[in-house]
């Protein structure tokens, strides 16, 4: 953990809503005027697509039906320890990006002089100099495996994490619309992440200094015939802080109408305001970071 280089990073699986807090950041860095170094957890797996596709057909051939990208044989954990790390030292590292899409593919194509397509990475590359902090948005982002701590390097977390019949409802709609991915094949791959979800992803949300849990208000206890995705104003936002003394819980109170507390460092917001709720909750905890990175 570095004053003088802070490292921030959002921990959420995919559809968790970390996009969300993403965005929550954004408004806080262009009003702060904040340079950030941003780096996007996929491109620290260690397989692109086609080679993730041939590991999983090989794991299942021996009877390993859990291969997933929440594990640690599909990351470099270790990599990206190295960079939080070499970040927190002296403010640099190496990066690189995963192409989700022919159009990401052809944008870094064309900056890098290259023929790559979507689903592979971008070479290894220095980060750019005087970044004000590095931010982390991923899977991983205070994973602990084996000798492995990637949170140790972390000085501010947060956790996205919807209560998991909503995280598969979220996941279900998302993968058929946008990917044309069948219920089965869906199912399928939430049962095969599971072992690595519960040892991998779930307790990064004990070391995280803040947590945003969203709640349906609707019934949700069959996730795999839901037609609908919960809207906001059908669903509360449990925020948890590791800290009570870290948030002005009276004024956040006051600026958040309908929000209540239901323990001394849980604070329950309307689903609708859980954008603006980060902010509030958030700019004060990134001004310290930049005060503190400024004394040094």
């Amino acid at each position: 953990m570095s004053k003088k280089h802070p490292v921030v990073a959002v921990t959420g699986s995919s559809g968790a809503g970390t996009t969300t807090v993403k965005r929550a950041f954004e408004q806080i860095f262009r009003r702060e005027n904040i340079n950030p170094a941003i780096i996007e957890g996929d491109s620290f797996h260690s397989l692109d697509r086609m080679a993730f596709r041939e590991a999983v057909k090989k794991a299942e051939a021996v009877g390993n039906n859990n291969f997933s990208h929440f594990g640690p044989e599909a990351n470099h954990f270790d990599k990206l320890a190295d960079l939080f790390k070499a970040y927190g030292k002296n403010g640099g590292g190496k990066k690189r990006y995963y192409l989700h899409s022919d159009d990401e593919a052809a944008e870094h194509n064309a900056r890098l002089k290259t023929t790559l397509k979507a689903g592979e990475f971008t070479p290894w590359e220095d980060m750019p100099d005087a970044s004000d902090l590095l931010f982390y948005e991923g899977l991983h982002g205070l994973v602990k495996a084996g000798d492995i701590d990637v949170s140790k390097h972390v000085d501010l977390g947060i956790g996205v994490v919807p209560v998991v019949n909503l995280e598969w409802i979220q996941k279900i709609h998302r993968d058929n619309a946008e990917r044309g991915y069948s219920a089965e094949a869906i199912v399928d791959t939430i049962l095969r992440r599971m072992p690595d979800y519960i040892n991998y992803v779930t307790p990064q949300f004990s070391l995280t200094d803040v947590n945003f849990q969203r709640v349906a208000t609707v019934d949700t206890s069959n996730p795999f015939i839901t037609r609908d995705i919960p809207t906001p104003d059908e669903s509360f936002v449990i925020i948890r802080f590791k800290d009570p003394k870290a948030a002005d819980f009276p004024n956040l109170l006051s600026m958040i109408p309908g929000s209540f507390m239901s323990r001394p460092n849980n604070m329950v917001v309307p689903g609708g305001k859980m954008g603006f709720a980060m902010e509030l909750i958030l700019a004060p905890m990134i001004h310290r970071l930049i005060e503190g990175r400024s004394s040094k």
